[in-house]
């Protein structure tokens, strides 16, 4: 393909995408095919010859989008959203352009002092403390910043990572020598809360520590004194804590655990405070709801997603360190072939030492893009519409009277079920009523959600984050619902 073709086709597949955004509300949300159905349709080897552009796009058409979950539909309620948008489309494309791979700054100057602006930009978007900038008022360089990681769940394994060398350094400070500190490395523990994402755990498992899981409380928090009672408990059996984690927004119920309590705990015993707000992190751009996040300014560090609900496409986790010295001490690795500036190094970060890989995508482009193009107002207003269009299908649950609310709805997500006495039965029964009206709402096709399961009880938990969503596409959930909900209540009676 030469420069004339790529200019031809380039265009036809921006049609082609174009088309797609136009049509997609019209397609079923929820792939229908089985396991195994594209091995079946496609050569088990790869082509000796060149094919042609018509072909690859027919079966992008034919083959490929019969097996897509279409998250981009506005009738797509699942999981959290991944909203992505067409400035970060373009935004991508012109990464693609470049296609570069950033591991330090003499590789691409742009590439690392634009992330090192943006991140500034969107940290104080979402007004964090100025700890977590890279650049002070002054101008001079700060000792926090922010660093784009693919996916919250890196971001948990890097600061992980920085907190066990934190906690090193302090047991060097107290004269134990190395050997000690190898044998002592096993006995470090790590608390979650039985809310937190799963990421914990599988950090907890690769970095090679303990992970305490700790019991929420009535609404699905962490709380201070949970956390002091197990700390308390693992210091008298000999374990030494070195890290916690605080959630804004988690995954069942989008819960918000006592960050402040927690802060304090954290002070007092000398813990790292991570913050993981992967998916409720963005409405902090709307100051009604930084109330919600007292204590974020005390932490270490703080992550989350603007791939899930502001506007950029995967994969754009954003991730700051109030100071950055025990995440470069323990990631960084010095090579020959990996040169490093010489003389003044003010605003040069070499970002591979800030994360597990060593190449690295030119992801601040994409948020670039955003950010100028919707600005901080289009973005407060897309993250308002959503939690507008959910408290109003809140309201609208209740006042239907056969479901109840089972979590605090303050973002997008709410979180219902079908009442237990709608129909007759157990509290197992309930459940299976529950669980049928999921799979009876996908099947019908017209909208996709899930469902989940808190402290025993089978709950729905539609997210409302579409970019692109109206509310009439809230309407229309509300509407299947209600209809799946009255079919399955007529067969039951």
């Amino acid at each position: 393909m030469d420069v004339n073709e790529f200019r031809k086709r380039g265009k036809e597949m921006i049609d082609f995408i174009a088309d797609y955004y136009e049509n997609v509300n019209n397609m079923p949300p929820m792939s229908s095919v089985k396991p195994g159905y594209l091995y079946s349709l496609m050569p088990h080897e790869a082509p000796e010859e060149p094919e042609s552009f018509e072909n690859i796009r027919q079966d992008i058409e034919t083959k490929i989008m019969p097996g897509m979950m279409h998250w981009q539909s506005s009738n797509f309620f699942g999981w959290y959203p991944s909203s992505g948008s067409f400035p970060a489309m373009l935004g991508d494309m012109v990464s693609s352009m470049f296609s570069i791979i950033g591991f330090n700054w003499i590789c691409s100057p742009a590439a690392t002092e634009l992330e090192t602006v943006v991140m500034d930009w969107l940290g104080k978007l979402i007004g964090l403390d100025s700890r977590f900038m890279a650049i002070k008022e002054d101008g001079t360089e700060g000792d926090g910043g922010g660093v784009i990681q693919g996916t919250a769940s890196e971001a948990h394994i890097v600061v992980m990572i920085a907190a066990r060398e934190m906690a090193v350094d302090r047991l060097k400070s107290y004269g134990m020598n190395s050997n000690d500190i190898d044998m002592t490395k096993y006995t470090l523990v790590a608390y979650f809360s039985d809310q937190t994402h799963s990421a914990s755990q599988k950090s907890a498992n690769i970095i090679g520590c303990q992970a305490r899981i700790i019991p929420s409380d009535a609404n699905f928090r962490l709380t201070k004194c949970a956390l002091q009672a197990a700390i308390t408990k693992d210091r008298q059996d000999g374990l030494i804590p070195f890290f916690v984690c605080a959630t804004f927004g988690t995954t069942n119920t989008a819960a918000i655990d006592d960050l402040y309590g927690i802060a304090d705990v954290a002070d007092s015993e000398h813990l790292w405070l991570h913050i993981d707000a992967a998916y409720a992190g963005a409405a902090l751009a709307c100051p009604e709801f930084r109330p919600l996040a007292r204590g974020i300014d005390r932490a270490h560090s703080f992550n989350f997603n603007a791939h899930k609900w502001l506007l950029t496409n995967f994969d754009c986790s954003a991730l700051w360190v109030a100071d950055s010295t025990h995440l470069v001490n323990a990631l960084s690795i010095e090579r020959e072939y990996l040169p490093r500036v010489k003389g003044a190094t003010d605003f040069v970060k070499d970002y591979r030492n800030w994360e597990l890989p060593l190449g690295r995508r030119f992801r601040s482009l994409k948020l670039w893009f955003v950010m100028r193009m919707y600005g901080a107002s289009g973005i407060r207003a897309h993250i308002r519409k959503h939690v507008k269009e959910a408290k109003w299908l809140e309201t609208q649950l209740l006042e239907d009277g056969r479901f109840e609310i089972m979590a605090p709805v303050v973002f997008g997500l709410v979180v219902f079920r079908v009442k237990s006495g709608i129909i007759a039965g157990s509290a197992c029964d309930v459940n299976k009523t529950n669980a049928e009206l999921v799979r009876r709402i996908n099947n019908d096709g017209r909208v996709f959600l899930v469902g989940t399961n808190i402290r025993g009880n089978h709950v729905l938990r539609p997210n409302i984050g579409s970019t692109y969503g109206t509310p009439e596409n809230t309407a229309l959930l509300l509407h299947v619902i209600k209809e799946c909900t009255t079919s399955i209540i007529a067969e039951y009676s």
